[in-house]
Protein backbone atom coordinates (compact mmCIF):
# COMPACT_ATOMS: atom_id res chain seq x y z
CA UNK A 1 0.00 0.00 0.00
CA UNK A 2 2.55 2.80 -1.16
CA UNK A 3 2.18 5.72 -3.72
CA UNK A 4 4.16 7.00 -5.82
CA UNK A 5 5.30 10.90 -4.53
CA UNK A 6 5.00 12.26 -7.95
CA UNK A 7 1.65 13.62 -7.10
CA UNK A 8 3.03 15.25 -4.08
CA UNK A 9 5.83 16.99 -6.38
CA UNK A 10 3.45 18.03 -8.72
CA UNK A 11 1.33 19.98 -6.84
CA UNK A 12 1.76 23.98 -5.80
CA UNK A 13 1.14 23.79 -2.16
CA UNK A 14 1.01 27.22 -2.26
CA UNK A 15 -1.56 28.08 -5.23
CA UNK A 16 -3.77 25.60 -3.08
CA UNK A 17 -3.78 27.69 -0.67
CA UNK A 18 -3.98 30.79 -2.58
CA UNK A 19 -7.36 29.15 -4.04
CA UNK A 20 -8.60 28.39 -0.59
CA UNK A 21 -8.27 31.63 0.44
CA UNK A 22 -10.32 33.01 -2.97
CA UNK A 23 -13.12 30.56 -1.73
CA UNK A 24 -12.79 31.92 1.98
CA UNK A 25 -13.88 35.21 0.03
CA UNK A 26 -16.27 34.10 -1.99
CA UNK A 27 -17.88 32.53 0.97
CA UNK A 28 -17.65 35.75 3.08
CA UNK A 29 -19.32 37.51 0.20
CA UNK A 30 -22.61 35.00 0.11
CA UNK A 31 -22.65 34.99 3.46
CA UNK A 32 -22.50 39.01 3.35
CA UNK A 33 -25.47 39.20 0.86
CA UNK A 34 -27.63 36.32 1.71
CA UNK A 35 -26.75 35.21 5.86
CA UNK A 36 -25.65 38.62 7.40
CA UNK A 37 -28.50 39.36 9.88
CA UNK A 38 -27.76 43.35 9.43
CA UNK A 39 -26.78 43.69 5.31
CA UNK A 40 -29.46 42.41 2.49
CA UNK A 41 -31.26 39.78 2.70
CA UNK A 42 -30.62 38.56 6.51
CA UNK A 43 -32.00 34.87 5.67
CA UNK A 44 -29.95 33.54 8.84
CA UNK A 45 -32.72 33.98 11.91
CA UNK A 46 -30.78 31.01 11.77
CA UNK A 47 -32.89 28.41 11.16
CA UNK A 48 -34.51 29.80 7.94
CA UNK A 49 -30.91 29.99 6.48
CA UNK A 50 -29.83 26.29 8.08
CA UNK A 51 -32.67 24.67 6.13
CA UNK A 52 -31.98 26.72 2.73
CA UNK A 53 -27.94 25.94 3.09
CA UNK A 54 -28.18 22.28 4.26
CA UNK A 55 -30.84 21.89 2.03
CA UNK A 56 -28.61 23.40 -1.04
CA UNK A 57 -25.85 21.14 -0.34
CA UNK A 58 -27.90 17.98 -0.42
CA UNK A 59 -28.87 18.83 -4.01
CA UNK A 60 -24.88 18.45 -4.66
CA UNK A 61 -24.56 15.36 -2.50
CA UNK A 62 -27.47 14.22 -4.70
CA UNK A 63 -26.23 14.59 -7.93
CA UNK A 64 -22.81 13.56 -7.27
CA UNK A 65 -23.06 10.93 -5.08
CA UNK A 66 -26.58 9.32 -5.57
CA UNK A 67 -27.47 9.31 -9.03
CA UNK A 68 -23.65 10.52 -10.48
CA UNK A 69 -25.47 12.81 -12.53
CA UNK A 70 -27.35 10.40 -14.68
CA UNK A 71 -29.20 11.51 -17.77
CA UNK A 72 -27.14 15.53 -17.04
CA UNK A 73 -23.97 14.05 -18.68
CA UNK A 74 -24.84 13.88 -22.15
CA UNK A 75 -26.75 17.11 -22.14
CA UNK A 76 -24.17 19.06 -20.81
CA UNK A 77 -21.39 21.24 -22.22
CA UNK A 78 -18.30 19.42 -23.53
CA UNK A 79 -16.05 17.56 -20.71
CA UNK A 80 -13.57 20.51 -21.84
CA UNK A 81 -15.40 23.14 -20.91
CA UNK A 82 -15.32 22.99 -17.27
CA UNK A 83 -16.76 26.61 -16.38
CA UNK A 84 -20.04 26.48 -18.11
CA UNK A 85 -20.49 22.76 -17.02
CA UNK A 86 -19.86 23.82 -13.16
CA UNK A 87 -22.23 26.84 -13.85
CA UNK A 88 -25.36 24.82 -15.30
CA UNK A 89 -24.88 22.01 -12.47
CA UNK A 90 -24.67 24.91 -9.86
CA UNK A 91 -27.87 26.23 -11.34
CA UNK A 92 -29.31 23.28 -11.27
CA UNK A 93 -28.59 22.45 -7.26
CA UNK A 94 -29.98 26.09 -6.18
CA UNK A 95 -33.36 25.55 -8.71
CA UNK A 96 -33.29 21.91 -6.57
CA UNK A 97 -33.19 23.70 -3.22
CA UNK A 98 -36.09 26.39 -3.79
CA UNK A 99 -38.19 22.93 -5.68
CA UNK A 100 -37.74 21.34 -2.44
CA UNK A 101 -38.26 23.91 0.32
CA UNK A 102 -40.56 25.86 -1.08
CA UNK A 103 -42.77 23.17 -3.36
CA UNK A 104 -42.33 19.96 -1.61
CA UNK A 105 -41.75 20.74 1.81
CA UNK A 106 -43.53 23.76 2.12
CA UNK A 107 -46.29 23.50 -0.37
CA UNK A 108 -46.92 20.00 -0.56
CA UNK A 109 -45.94 17.65 2.24
CA UNK A 110 -46.70 20.60 4.92
CA UNK A 111 -50.02 21.10 3.37
CA UNK A 112 -51.48 17.43 2.71
CA UNK A 113 -49.48 15.60 5.47
CA UNK A 114 -47.20 16.69 7.97
CA UNK A 115 -48.22 20.52 8.84
CA UNK A 116 -44.49 21.04 10.65
CA UNK A 117 -43.75 20.71 7.67
CA UNK A 118 -44.99 24.10 6.54
CA UNK A 119 -45.33 27.57 7.83
CA UNK A 120 -48.47 28.63 6.92
CA UNK A 121 -49.66 25.24 8.04
CA UNK A 122 -48.70 25.73 11.12
CA UNK A 123 -49.68 29.78 11.60
CA UNK A 124 -53.33 28.51 10.53
CA UNK A 125 -53.98 25.52 13.02
CA UNK A 126 -52.94 28.49 15.25
CA UNK A 127 -51.98 28.03 19.13
CA UNK A 128 -49.38 29.17 20.82
CA UNK A 129 -45.78 29.72 18.61
CA UNK A 130 -47.84 30.04 15.62
CA UNK A 131 -46.96 33.31 14.72
CA UNK A 132 -44.98 33.77 11.18
CA UNK A 133 -41.72 33.87 12.51
CA UNK A 134 -41.75 31.71 15.04
CA UNK A 135 -43.53 28.90 12.49
CA UNK A 136 -40.84 29.54 10.18
CA UNK A 137 -37.79 29.02 12.51
CA UNK A 138 -39.94 25.42 13.64
CA UNK A 139 -40.95 24.05 10.30
CA UNK A 140 -37.16 25.03 9.02
CA UNK A 141 -36.26 23.02 11.97
CA UNK A 142 -37.68 19.96 10.34
CA UNK A 143 -36.33 20.34 6.86
CA UNK A 144 -33.22 20.52 8.97
CA UNK A 145 -33.50 17.13 10.68
CA UNK A 146 -34.52 16.03 7.52
CA UNK A 147 -31.92 16.94 5.51
CA UNK A 148 -29.49 15.94 7.96
CA UNK A 149 -30.44 12.06 7.86
CA UNK A 150 -30.23 12.63 4.07
CA UNK A 151 -26.69 13.53 4.44
CA UNK A 152 -25.94 10.89 6.19
CA UNK A 153 -27.44 7.66 4.39
CA UNK A 154 -26.56 8.57 1.29
CA UNK A 155 -22.70 9.45 1.84
CA UNK A 156 -23.06 6.11 4.36
CA UNK A 157 -24.53 4.38 0.67
CA UNK A 158 -22.14 6.08 -1.81
CA UNK A 159 -19.27 4.50 0.55
CA UNK A 160 -21.06 1.19 1.71
CA UNK A 161 -22.84 0.41 -0.83
CA UNK A 162 -21.68 2.11 -4.29
CA UNK A 163 -23.65 0.59 -7.09
CA UNK A 164 -24.88 -2.70 -5.21
CA UNK A 165 -26.47 -4.02 -6.28
CA UNK A 166 -27.52 -2.40 -9.15
CA UNK A 167 -23.85 -2.88 -10.40
CA UNK A 168 -24.76 -4.52 -13.72
CA UNK A 169 -28.03 -2.47 -14.58
CA UNK A 170 -28.50 1.32 -16.49
CA UNK A 171 -27.20 4.45 -14.76
CA UNK A 172 -30.67 5.58 -15.24
CA UNK A 173 -31.66 2.26 -13.13
CA UNK A 174 -28.69 2.71 -10.52
CA UNK A 175 -29.56 6.39 -9.96
CA UNK A 176 -33.57 5.75 -9.43
CA UNK A 177 -33.06 2.44 -7.49
CA UNK A 178 -30.26 5.05 -5.06
CA UNK A 179 -33.02 7.76 -5.17
CA UNK A 180 -35.94 5.44 -3.85
CA UNK A 181 -33.70 2.97 -1.29
CA UNK A 182 -31.84 6.02 0.53
CA UNK A 183 -35.11 8.19 1.05
CA UNK A 184 -36.59 5.21 2.42
CA UNK A 185 -34.28 4.77 4.93
CA UNK A 186 -34.18 8.61 5.54
CA UNK A 187 -37.78 8.57 6.32
CA UNK A 188 -37.22 5.49 9.13
CA UNK A 189 -34.53 7.25 10.47
CA UNK A 190 -35.48 11.16 10.58
CA UNK A 191 -38.70 9.56 12.21
CA UNK A 192 -37.04 7.46 14.68
CA UNK A 193 -34.43 9.93 15.58
CA UNK A 194 -36.10 13.56 15.34
CA UNK A 195 -39.80 13.63 14.76
CA UNK A 196 -40.42 12.92 18.41
CA UNK A 197 -38.55 15.85 19.43
CA UNK A 198 -40.18 18.32 16.49
CA UNK A 199 -43.97 17.18 17.68
CA UNK A 200 -43.01 18.38 21.39
CA UNK A 201 -42.05 22.17 19.31
CA UNK A 202 -45.57 22.54 19.94
CA UNK A 203 -48.06 23.71 23.15
CA UNK A 204 -49.55 21.54 23.39
CA UNK A 205 -47.10 18.55 22.14
CA UNK A 206 -48.48 16.53 19.95
CA UNK A 207 -48.06 13.47 22.07
CA UNK A 208 -50.53 11.30 19.29
CA UNK A 209 -48.34 12.37 16.24
CA UNK A 210 -44.95 11.70 17.81
CA UNK A 211 -43.98 9.49 21.07
CA UNK A 212 -41.83 11.20 24.12
CA UNK A 213 -38.32 11.37 22.86
CA UNK A 214 -37.23 8.13 24.11
CA UNK A 215 -33.49 9.26 24.18
CA UNK A 216 -34.32 11.66 27.16
CA UNK A 217 -33.34 9.47 29.86
CA UNK A 218 -30.30 8.53 28.01
CA UNK A 219 -29.66 11.63 27.17
CA UNK A 220 -30.63 13.87 30.04
CA UNK A 221 -32.19 15.78 27.31
CA UNK A 222 -35.92 15.44 25.01
CA UNK A 223 -33.90 17.94 22.54
CA UNK A 224 -33.17 16.19 18.68
CA UNK A 225 -30.03 17.82 19.37
CA UNK A 226 -28.79 14.70 20.57
CA UNK A 227 -29.57 13.00 17.39
CA UNK A 228 -28.13 15.87 15.32
CA UNK A 229 -25.17 15.91 16.95
CA UNK A 230 -24.36 12.32 17.45
CA UNK A 231 -25.49 12.15 13.24
CA UNK A 232 -22.89 14.94 12.36
CA UNK A 233 -19.98 12.64 14.36
CA UNK A 234 -20.90 9.16 12.93
CA UNK A 235 -20.89 11.58 9.22
CA UNK A 236 -17.58 13.24 10.36
CA UNK A 237 -15.80 8.95 10.17
CA UNK A 238 -18.14 8.37 6.87
CA UNK A 239 -16.33 11.08 5.31
CA UNK A 240 -12.72 10.70 6.79
CA UNK A 241 -12.52 6.95 6.04
CA UNK A 242 -14.01 7.46 2.23
CA UNK A 243 -10.95 10.71 1.46
CA UNK A 244 -8.62 10.49 3.98
CA UNK A 245 -8.15 6.47 4.60
CA UNK A 246 -8.99 6.28 0.81
CA UNK A 247 -12.00 3.97 1.71
CA UNK A 248 -10.12 1.61 3.63
CA UNK A 249 -10.43 -0.79 5.48
CA UNK A 250 -13.97 -1.07 4.24
CA UNK A 251 -12.68 -1.49 0.90
CA UNK A 252 -11.44 -4.70 2.12
CA UNK A 253 -14.80 -6.40 1.79
CA UNK A 254 -15.28 -5.18 -1.69
CA UNK A 255 -16.01 -8.11 -4.20
CA UNK A 256 -14.40 -7.20 -8.06
CA UNK A 257 -14.24 -3.67 -6.81
CA UNK A 258 -17.73 -3.37 -6.25
CA UNK A 259 -19.91 -2.38 -2.79
CA UNK A 260 -21.08 -5.46 -1.01
CA UNK A 261 -23.82 -5.91 1.74
CA UNK A 262 -21.14 -6.94 4.06
CA UNK A 263 -19.26 -3.59 3.15
CA UNK A 264 -22.37 -1.91 4.08
CA UNK A 265 -22.99 -3.54 7.13
CA UNK A 266 -19.58 -3.54 8.40
CA UNK A 267 -19.06 0.64 7.54
CA UNK A 268 -22.45 1.22 9.20
CA UNK A 269 -21.37 -0.33 12.22
CA UNK A 270 -18.07 0.83 12.81
CA UNK A 271 -18.68 4.29 12.09
CA UNK A 272 -22.02 4.17 14.56
CA UNK A 273 -19.29 2.73 16.82
CA UNK A 274 -16.47 5.36 16.00
CA UNK A 275 -19.15 8.75 15.99
CA UNK A 276 -20.36 7.36 19.48
CA UNK A 277 -16.68 7.47 20.68
CA UNK A 278 -15.70 10.88 19.58
CA UNK A 279 -19.50 12.19 20.75
CA UNK A 280 -18.57 10.95 24.62
CA UNK A 281 -14.93 12.02 24.07
CA UNK A 282 -16.19 15.59 23.02
CA UNK A 283 -19.21 16.00 26.06
CA UNK A 284 -16.21 14.77 28.65
CA UNK A 285 -14.00 17.64 27.49
CA UNK A 286 -17.13 19.91 27.56
CA UNK A 287 -17.51 18.58 31.42
CA UNK A 288 -13.92 19.25 31.46
CA UNK A 289 -13.74 23.02 30.86
CA UNK A 290 -18.00 23.99 31.67
CA UNK A 291 -18.03 21.64 34.56
CA UNK A 292 -20.79 18.90 34.29
CA UNK A 293 -23.88 19.73 32.32
CA UNK A 294 -27.57 19.08 34.20
CA UNK A 295 -31.08 18.48 33.65
CA UNK A 296 -32.18 21.90 32.93
CA UNK A 297 -29.44 23.88 32.66
CA UNK A 298 -29.20 26.90 30.48
CA UNK A 299 -26.78 27.71 27.26
CA UNK A 300 -23.12 26.04 28.44
CA UNK A 301 -25.26 24.16 31.35
CA UNK A 302 -27.06 22.21 29.04
CA UNK A 303 -27.01 18.85 27.68
CA UNK A 304 -28.74 20.23 24.51
CA UNK A 305 -25.73 22.53 23.72
CA UNK A 306 -22.89 19.74 24.44
CA UNK A 307 -24.71 17.48 21.91
CA UNK A 308 -24.95 19.91 19.38
CA UNK A 309 -22.03 21.67 20.06
CA UNK A 310 -19.83 18.19 19.97
CA UNK A 311 -21.87 17.98 16.33
CA UNK A 312 -20.55 21.63 15.43
CA UNK A 313 -17.20 20.66 16.32
CA UNK A 314 -17.50 17.33 13.83
CA UNK A 315 -18.95 20.12 11.33
CA UNK A 316 -15.38 21.62 11.37
CA UNK A 317 -13.60 18.52 11.04
CA UNK A 318 -15.48 17.72 7.94
CA UNK A 319 -14.61 21.01 6.41
CA UNK A 320 -11.11 20.48 7.46
CA UNK A 321 -11.28 17.44 5.70
CA UNK A 322 -12.13 18.65 2.10
CA UNK A 323 -9.78 21.77 2.84
CA UNK A 324 -7.01 19.22 3.19
CA UNK A 325 -8.22 16.62 0.58
CA UNK A 326 -8.37 19.22 -2.43
CA UNK A 327 -6.33 22.47 -1.62
CA UNK A 328 -3.43 20.30 0.18
CA UNK A 329 -3.62 17.42 -2.05
CA UNK A 330 -4.59 15.02 0.72
CA UNK A 331 -0.96 15.50 2.34
CA UNK A 332 1.05 13.50 3.09
CA UNK A 333 1.24 10.99 -0.05
CA UNK A 334 4.24 9.24 0.42
CA UNK A 335 4.56 5.70 3.10
CA UNK A 336 1.79 3.55 3.48
CA UNK A 337 -1.20 3.64 3.30
CA UNK A 338 -2.04 3.51 7.51
CA UNK A 339 0.30 5.91 8.18
CA UNK A 340 -0.09 8.46 6.01
CA UNK A 341 -4.41 7.71 6.77
CA UNK A 342 -3.17 8.38 10.56
CA UNK A 343 -0.95 11.94 9.72
CA UNK A 344 -4.20 12.63 7.43
CA UNK A 345 -6.78 12.45 10.35
CA UNK A 346 -4.58 13.92 12.69
CA UNK A 347 -3.75 17.29 10.25
CA UNK A 348 -7.61 17.42 9.74
CA UNK A 349 -8.73 17.45 13.21
CA UNK A 350 -5.79 20.04 13.75
CA UNK A 351 -7.42 22.38 11.28
CA UNK A 352 -10.40 21.50 12.58
CA UNK A 353 -9.55 23.29 15.74
CA UNK A 354 -8.25 26.52 13.88
CA UNK A 355 -11.39 26.58 12.16
CA UNK A 356 -12.95 26.67 15.54
CA UNK A 357 -10.50 28.66 17.11
CA UNK A 358 -11.46 31.15 14.26
CA UNK A 359 -15.09 31.27 14.55
CA UNK A 360 -15.45 31.73 18.15
CA UNK A 361 -12.54 34.50 18.03
CA UNK A 362 -12.79 38.38 17.36
CA UNK A 363 -11.89 38.15 13.52
CA UNK A 364 -15.72 35.76 13.25
CA UNK A 365 -17.89 38.63 15.11
CA UNK A 366 -16.18 41.31 12.10
CA UNK A 367 -16.52 39.01 9.19
CA UNK A 368 -19.69 37.37 9.56
CA UNK A 369 -21.47 39.82 12.38
CA UNK A 370 -21.73 36.75 14.62
CA UNK A 371 -22.91 37.41 18.49
CA UNK A 372 -20.13 36.52 20.79
CA UNK A 373 -19.58 33.58 22.78
CA UNK A 374 -20.92 30.23 23.03
CA UNK A 375 -24.19 28.97 23.09
CA UNK A 376 -25.83 31.90 22.18
CA UNK A 377 -29.38 31.71 20.64
CA UNK A 378 -28.96 33.15 17.53
CA UNK A 379 -25.79 31.42 16.58
CA UNK A 380 -25.59 28.48 14.87
CA UNK A 381 -21.25 27.91 13.15
CA UNK A 382 -23.19 24.51 11.12
CA UNK A 383 -25.04 27.05 8.53
CA UNK A 384 -21.22 28.86 7.91
CA UNK A 385 -19.46 25.60 7.69
CA UNK A 386 -21.99 23.79 5.48
CA UNK A 387 -21.82 27.26 3.30
CA UNK A 388 -18.17 27.10 2.87
CA UNK A 389 -18.51 22.76 2.10
CA UNK A 390 -20.98 23.82 -0.58
CA UNK A 391 -18.58 25.96 -2.00
CA UNK A 392 -15.99 23.56 -1.97
CA UNK A 393 -17.56 20.66 -3.20
CA UNK A 394 -19.11 23.16 -6.36
CA UNK A 395 -15.50 23.55 -7.26
CA UNK A 396 -14.50 20.39 -6.97
CA UNK A 397 -17.33 18.34 -8.34
CA UNK A 398 -19.45 20.85 -10.89
CA UNK A 399 -16.23 22.83 -11.70
CA UNK A 400 -13.56 19.64 -11.21
CA UNK A 401 -11.06 21.87 -9.64
CA UNK A 402 -10.73 24.38 -12.07
CA UNK A 403 -9.02 26.70 -11.87
CA UNK A 404 -6.58 24.79 -8.86
CA UNK A 405 -6.94 21.54 -10.85
CA UNK A 406 -5.81 21.92 -14.48
CA UNK A 407 -6.00 19.32 -17.71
Amino acid sequence: MNTSTGTEKNFNYFFGLVNLTAVFCIVWFLWYIFMNPNTVMKLYTPMYGFSLVVVFLSGIVLMTKVVDYSSFKENLPAPENRFWRGIILTIVCFVLMIFLVYFVFWGFIGKFGIAYFSPDSIVAAGGIGAEPFSARENASIAIIYFFTAFLWISLFWSVGFGRWPWQKTSAGVIAWSRIFAIFFFVSIFYAILFHPHVCYLFYPAQSKAGVDPWWGELAGTGSAFFSLGLVLCILFWVIVSDMLWEGYPWKLLEKDGEGTFAKAVVTFIATLILGIIILFILTKIMNVVWDEAFVGGQYTDGFDFRYIHAGEISGFFILATFILKNYFNNFPNAGSLWLRAFIRTIIALVIGMLIYWFYYSPLATFFLAKVEGFAQPGDTPLVWALLFLSIIMIQWEFFEGWPLKRK
